[in-house]
């Protein structure tokens, strides 16, 4: 209990200063992938299906911080948002909009009323609306999150799997996402990629320790943020933080990419709007 009451103090402190709110951007820098990640390429017929995917904000996040890219991705007709959910900090939900059922890559925004509070709560949150999308007939969603959403997300994963109760995820994404807390440490992106990091928080250990509840067949990508060469962070979260967990799940057996953008379009409040993550983000949703 006193650790998680002291990484959740450490949490709120960190994320207060940065905040996750959104901004606008007008082009991507260039990426950076591992050499067993297959190339992303824009595409402009995506294929379309009736899965939802699942838009959780990070730390403080708002309606803004995935509307954006939400937006933008719609009007380019490669989804259509449908649903927004709010979870209120007793965990109910107040369900904005409905499903279609149709195949038009249907999105759905989760929004955290409690938008400071911590993991543990998130991930159950995150528990109650997959059921609640479960009891509405969905079978399947993908998962998108940013920065402590993408880290609630697969804490999601590692405590709970695939229980019969919830659709399975079929594909997820974070963007961000501090897996190792805010650690920084002077190995090489390569020796994390391929060992993990030299320094393992608590985070990480409680993802080592439930790896097994992840289905080793889900496909997942890993966004990370670069400001400059001298600069191997978005300014909040380091590089070994956001790529952490690749090695982890690549020896796991998952099928794992990841992409660097770099640049000022590149900091973490930025990566949900930077046009080149909305395309990457489509790409390995609907390629």
């Amino acid at each position: 209990m006193k650790k998680i009451v002291l990484s959740i103090i450490a949490l709120a402190a960190i994320f207060a200063l940065v905040g996750c709110g959104a901004e606008k951007t007008k082009q991507t820098s260039q990426t950076t992938k591992s050499e067993e990640a297959a190339p992303v390429k824009a595409k402009d017929d995506s294929t379309k299906t009736n899965v939802p995917t699942v838009f959780i904000h990070g730390y403080g996040g708002t309606i803004n911080s995935f509307g954006g890219m939400i937006q933008r991705l719609s009007n380019e007709g490669k989804t259509k948002k449908e649903m927004v959910i709010t979870v209120q900090a007793d965990g109910t939900l107040n369900v904005d909009g409905q499903l279609s059922k149709k195949k038009n890559n249907p999105s759905i925004q989760v929004l955290f009323a409690a938008n400071k509070d911590n993991e543990w709560n998130q991930t159950e949150w995150i528990y109650t609306v997959l059921k609640y999308l479960k009891k509405q007939g969905v079978d399947q969603v993908n998962l998108v999150g940013h920065s402590m959403g993408g880290v609630s997300s697969l804490r999601y994963l590692t405590t709970y799997g695939q229980p019969n109760d919830t659709p399975t995820i079929k594909k997820f994404i974070s963007i961000g996402a501090p897996f190792n807390d805010f650690t920084e440490s002077a190995e090489s992106i390569e020796d994390v990629l391929t060992n993990g990091p030299d320094t393992k928080a608590s985070r990480y250990t409680d993802y080592s320790n439930g790896i097994s509840n992840v289905p080793s067949d889900l496909p997942i990508l890993l966004i990370a943020g670069k400001l400059d060469k001298n600069n191997a962070s978005d300014g909040t979260v380091p590089l070994n933080s956001a790529l952490a967990t690749y090695s982890l799940l690549k020896a796991h057996g998952n099928p794992i990419e990841y992409q660097i953008f770099t640049g000022s379009n590149a900091q973490h409040s930025q990566l949900h709007e930077n046009l080149g993550v909305d395309k990457t983000v489509a790409n390995f949703l609907w390629k």
